[in-house]
């Protein structure tokens, strides 16, 4: 398929930019994959897909339209679950051909938890169009701060010391910098509140995210349950893989020292890198 032909030719830049995901679970959505636009109604193919968890389509493929490529199921574009045309800007090649490698990738059955490049853009173009549901997530988002992971500092044991040193303070101190604001951080269980100013500055900072930007920041900050993490991969200071370790600073310090739980321990990081990968994705204009 020209889709599968286009996803392996790209599969190294895939790797170095997009390593995926989670300990904390996205929130629910109803439906969070795409359905295939038909002429009649927009629901009709999502249906058949929930009710017989089937592949129905043959071919995917890759088109380029005008100013915009679409995903297309036997040459009929995707369709978000709001209803409206999945349709990529011509700077998110990548993020297209990703989409198009997943579908082609479900064989007999559809598997709605590996489509995350499909349900991030989904969200985005659902999501993110109007300003009233924009400043509603960025106050969510936010709220994240009040308690973000890595503000939260211990003296021991020693090997975790080494790894927020290592992965959390880099961050503190470009988000302090960068942005010209002042991030609380505490070595007890209470946490002196963030300058209201803060807040402010990055409610800013979000509001002139685009839609893609702010769907990434979306997942990242719930699968990280880090304002900054996220905020650090949105602005691509630092990559997937990087955001995955600063997440899981705190597990990765228990299995040092007692070791791993398989089938546990393991599979919240491969499941984080997966959700982190596909923000750091969405945000590429590759």
């Amino acid at each position: 398929m020209q889709a599968s032909r286009l996803a392996r030719s790209l599969l190294p830049l895939r790797t170095s930019l997009c390593r995926h995901t989670t300990q904390h679970r996205l929130p629910p959505h109803p439906r969070r994959y795409a359905s295939v636009a038909t002429s009649g109604p927009a629901v009709t193919a999502t249906n058949r897909a929930e009710a017989s968890l089937k592949r129905f389509w043959k071919a995917v493929g890759v088109e380029e339209r005008e100013d915009v490529f679409a995903v297309t199921l036997d040459k009929r574009p995707l369709r978000t679950p709001g209803g409206n045309r999945l349709l990529l800007p011509k700077n998110k090649r990548l993020v297209a051909t990703l989409i198009a490698s997943e579908w082609e990738n479900q064989e007999t059955l559809l598997k709605p938890h590996s489509l995350p490049m499909t349900s991030i853009a989904s969200r985005a173009v659902d999501a993110f169009a109007e300003e009233a549901n924009r400043a509603e997530v960025r106050k969510q988002l936010l709220k994240y701060l009040e308690t973000d992971t890595i503000c939260f500092h211990q003296k021991e044991p020693a090997v975790l010391m080494k790894l927020q040193e290592m992965h959390w303070r880099p961050i503190l101190d470009w988000t302090e910098s960068s942005f010209d604001v002042k991030i609380s951080t505490t070595d007890s269980f209470l946490l002196s509140p963030h300058p209201q100013e803060t807040y402010g500055k990055l409610d800013t900072l979000m509001s002139g995210f685009d839609v893609w930007e702010m769907a990434a920041m979306e997942r990242a900050t719930y699968t990280s349950k880090s304002f900054l993490i996220a905020l650090a991969l949105v602005k691509r200071r630092i990559t997937a893989e990087a955001a995955a370790l600063a997440a899981h600073a705190e597990v990765n310090s228990q299995i040092e020292q007692w070791g791993e739980v398989e089938d546990s321990h393991d599979v919240d990081y491969h499941d984080m890198r997966r959700q982190l990968g596909s923000a750091a994705c969405l945000v590429s204009n590759l």
